[in-house]
């Protein structure tokens, strides 16, 4: 399939980890037309590794930031859309290293009339410290330190035996995430109303599916390996919920404010 490919990383705050995000971008099989980072207002210590970064690297990387205000992930992300000129995202969370088919197992899983949900692995407390000293972080099923050491396995003839309902936003992370641009477009991509973390990558899946849009599990393809961190404040968890049941109750598709309302530029 001829498409162009947008690789979205969200950070904030957390250049260590970003830096190895990024080597393992470098090492692709397929690399990516361009890798945008969606900076929720991270100090000059971000921005001055992506530049060290893109001095000794062929990447094409735009870095679009703005300031910090809390937590705003929805419009980072809205205003890296705007920064985007492929027809197809990847989307990953700052704290994702990508086994060396990611990319790839991303770009066969690709059908029109579909978003992708990759497979996650997380990595315990004390094995992600290591990596982050170190810098090395050549991940498998079998490495030292995996938690969820199943979704590190990477099998991708075997990855359709694992069924899903193409119609169930649940469990849908933003964190390894594929979908078409124009999709996101017609549901106005993520809903800014969003306060604090949580549920925003459930309501944006939901708008997808009630558009028509149907989801599709990877299991054993399109592995990203996640690095240890303490959760995120969950304070406003509860009314951030009440949004998303109501997206799934009401069938809505668009919401506002979202992409469009967005400056950018």
């Amino acid at each position: 399939m001829n498409m162009s490919i947008s690789l979205i990383i969200s950070t904030y705050n957390w250049p260590e980890a970003l830096g190895l995000v990024l080597d393992s971008v470098a090492y692709q099989t397929k690399i990516p037309d361009e890798i945008i980072i969606a900076d929720d207002g991270s100090d000059d210590s971000t921005s001055k590794l992506i530049e060290n970064f893109k001095s000794k690297s062929k990447l094409n990387i735009k870095h679009i930031w703005h300031e910090d205000k809390g937590f705003r992930k929805c419009i980072i992300l809205n205003k890296a859309l705007h920064a985007s000129t492929s027809s197809y995202i990847i989307e990953i969370d700052g704290d994702i290293i990508l086994n060396k088919h990611f990319i790839n197992d991303h770009i066969k899983a690709a059908e029109k009339g579909f978003f992708v949900q990759g497979s996650r692995a997380m990595i315990g407390e004390t094995r992600s410290k290591q990596i982050l000293t170190t810098k090395k972080c050549k991940l498998h099923a079998f490495s030292a330190g995996m938690v969820t050491r199943f979704n590190a396995i990477r099998f991708p003839l075997l990855s359709t035996i694992f069924k899903t309902d193409p119609t169930s936003s649940h469990n849908v992370k933003g964190c390894n995430l594929a979908f078409w641009k124009e999709d996101y477009i017609n549901i106005n991509g993520y809903f800014n109303g969003f306060e604090g973390w949580g549920w925003e990558d459930y309501e944006f899946a939901e708008r997808l599916i009630n558009s028509g849009i149907k989801k599709k599990r990877l299991k054993w393809a399109a592995v990203g390996f996640h690095i240890f961190h303490p959760l995120s404040s969950r304070s406003n968890f509860v009314p951030n919920e009440l949004i998303y049941k109501e997206t799934v109750r009401e069938r809505i598709i668009r919401r506002t404010p979202g992409y469009s309302e967005v400056q950018y530029g």
